[in-house]
């Protein structure tokens, strides 16, 4: 492809970030180096310097993983007339971190939501005030209760954003609280893995950063880890934050992004497919007399129906449910499933099901665990691409 402006998301899936090979392989291939050689003296001066573009060693950047970076910018930002660039990482919590740890410093607040994934509720709560940095939470549903935070504390920084939420499926207003993050010279980062850049994107909605856990759909497949931090201040990204990711060794890997990019290729019609399958799912799940809840932002009864359809294309492919009987409910339940799985994490091809009081949650005292709506019979499901009416007949018999 030449200089062709492409007008569709599917065809930047499909070729975002490519460059041809310079021995013209059909795709880029996997670089399996971990130093470049320069021609002389000179040139290695001149890369060290960063007067000459060109790569180094592979724990600052490899060819296979500037593809896969650049595509996930081309992806976030398709659309939206803005420009943004891509640290890959090693994990979803590794891009976190790097963004939280290079843009914040001793004293500083991060503004979230209650409703965050564990490995992110960890750091900001127990990782992060070791290092002067702590967070206050709200309800970022409640725009008043948002800016009387931000009014009231001007060593809040950062608002962070995870929209829609795990387990509980919450949505946030990214674009009103963007405006309000701005008018008190925050800066606004989101978590962008569960709905993925085909259904949101975040940057056209004002946010300065997104995180991605890239093992989830953008992989698409499970077959490897990894984390992205996407940027739209390319000078901070290229400057300051790059160097602490470099230093700090949270570097992806050449066969991981491989994978990567061959991941994204799909991204468009397998999110087609697990929203469409989802959406039925929930419908049927809604009238089922042994499910007491469903948690789906596709459903006109979710508290959180509004905001979901005003920023994302489609509700998405994750819900969840609560089964009656507790606990022990729960536990029947996951036992009784024949096609889907039992297992934790999401973007898999094949429906994914988790029951956080018996598993991811199981040391949390139920109190709390109640206090932000996971259930002892709640069940997170990341509804695959499989024949839907199988996925239906398996959740039914489960469900009896």
């Amino acid at each position: 492809m030449k200089n062709q402006k492409l007008s569709g998301w599917g065809s930047v899936a499909v070729h975002g970030g490519h460059k041809k090979d310079p021995s013209y392989a059909h795709l880029t291939p996997l670089y399996a180096s971990s130093t470049y050689v320069f021609d002389s003296a000179e040139q290695g001066m001149r890369r060290f310097t960063g007067q000459e573009e060109g790569y180094i060693y592979a724990r600052w950047g490899n060819p296979t993983i500037t593809e896969a970076e650049q595509k996930i910018a081309a992806l976030e930002t398709f659309g939206t007339g803005k420009e943004a660039t891509t640290i890959l990482h090693s994990s979803g919590m590794a891009a976190i971190t790097t963004l939280m740890m290079s843009t914040l410093s001793q004293g500083d607040k991060i503004l979230s939501h209650f409703s965050l994934y564990g490995g992110t509720d960890e750091l900001v709560h127990r990782i992060l005030p070791r290092f002067g940095v702590s967070a206050t939470i709200v309800d970022l549903r409640d725009l008043e209760k948002a800016e009387d935070a931000l009014r009231a504390d001007k060593q809040i920084k950062m608002v962070y954003l995870e929209t829609p939420a795990n387990p509980t499926i919450q949505c946030v207003d990214i674009a009103a609280l963007s405006a309000l993050a701005k008018k008190y010279n925050c800066i606004v980062a989101c978590d962008n893995t569960f709905a993925t850049p085909y259904l949101q994107q975040p940057f056209a909605l004002g946010a300065d950063f997104i995180v991605h856990s890239t093992t989830k759909f953008l992989n698409g497949h499970g077959t490897a880890i990894g984390g992205a931090l996407v940027g739209a201040d390319i000078e901070r990204m290229r400057g300051p934050i790059f160097k602490f990711h470099k230093t700090t060794g949270a570097n992806s890997n050449a066969f991981d992004a491989f994978l990567l990019v061959q991941g994204m290729k799909t991204l468009e019609v397998r999110m087609d497919r697990h929203c469409t399958n989802a959406e039925r799912v929930a419908q049927f799940l809604s009238t089922n007399k042994n499910v007491v809840k469903v948690n789906y932002t596709g459903l006109p009864q979710h508290p959180d129906f509004a905001i979901a359809a005003k920023q994302m294309r489609h509700a998405g492919a994750l819900l969840s449910f609560e089964v009656k009987g507790g606990l022990q409910g729960g536990i029947n339940f996951m036992n009784k499933l024949n096609l889907c799985t039992r297992a934790v994490s999401l973007g898999t091809c094949d429906t994914l099901l988790s029951h956080p009081a018996s598993m991811t949650h199981f040391s949390v005292p139920k109190e709390e665990k109640e206090k932000y709506g996971i259930t002892e019979g709640l069940i997170r499901m990341h509804v695959g691409i499989e024949t839907v009416d199988d996925i239906i007949t398996d959740l039914e018999q489960a469900l009896q």
